[in-house]
């Protein structure tokens, strides 16, 4: 167990500090539904990860052992290589100007304001639908816990562990918005803005940093370093 969430955490942190993920969430806050509509979008998101869990953790056969160990090894580590390949083009884009192709547009930026809880719901559901980042550290996680060789009972727990703690970064704004209203308006928004004043600066440092780290680590786990 120890060793699955050795490799396991870096995925879900890296999951967890996505800025789009946190200003999607500060911006809902500021609509009529404010923690309601928030809470409805991190809710879409969970449950389409969740889905995608069952469906690819079944075409991987969570829970039946197999002798082809090596084989499981290969499909995580080339998953690493691609999350790497991913996190490092968005840091060069970034650094030359480019724009992370994951950004929500202007648009949708203000189409944030009077949005419902329902459709804040679509919104989060679709996001992880969309997000090339968001699929490539569902299929690894999903691959490192085929790897970890464990009854599906447990694959599943883990899994749902490494959802939450994907969405946990929400789950504490929204939390902060609902137990603390008054106080937490002004730090929330300056959040917000500060958030959008330096993405360029987060993507990029992420990108490089957690980029390399699985590039290493995908590399490393094809014995090729």
């Amino acid at each position: 167990m120890g060793s699955l969430w050795a490799g396991l955490a870096p995925f879900a942190i890296a999951a967890a500090l996505m800025p789009v993920e946190m200003v999607t969430t500060l911006a809902l806050l500021g609509t009529p539904g404010r923690v309601r509509t928030a809470g409805a979008a991190v809710a879409g998101t969970v449950v389409v990860r969740l889905l995608q869990g069952l469906a690819f953790g079944t075409i991987l056969h969570w829970g039946q052992r197999n002798t082809s160990q090596d084989g499981h090894n290969w499909v995580v580590s080339s998953i690493v290589l691609v999350v790497a390949v991913v996190l490092l083009v968005t840091a060069v884009r970034e650094l030359l100007g480019g724009g992370d192709p994951d950004d929500p547009p202007p648009k949708w930026m203000v189409a944030l304001s009077s949005m419902t809880p329902g459709r804040a719901f679509l919104l989060g559901g679709a996001t992880a639908l969309i997000s090339v980042k968001m699929w490539v550290f569902t299929l690894a996680a999903i691959s490192a816990i085929g790897a970890a060789d464990m009854a599906r009972s447990a694959n599943f727990a883990n899994y749902i562990a490494f959802v939450l703690i994907g969405v946990s970064t929400s789950l504490v704004i929204i939390a902060a918005a609902a137990f603390f209203p008054a106080r937490s308006a002004t730090f929330l928004d300056a959040i917000l803005h500060w958030l959008q004043g330096h993405n360029r600066i987060i993507m990029i440092t992420l990108g490089l940093v957690f980029g390399g780290w699985f590039l290493y680590k995908g590399l490393h786990g094809l014995g090729i370093v």
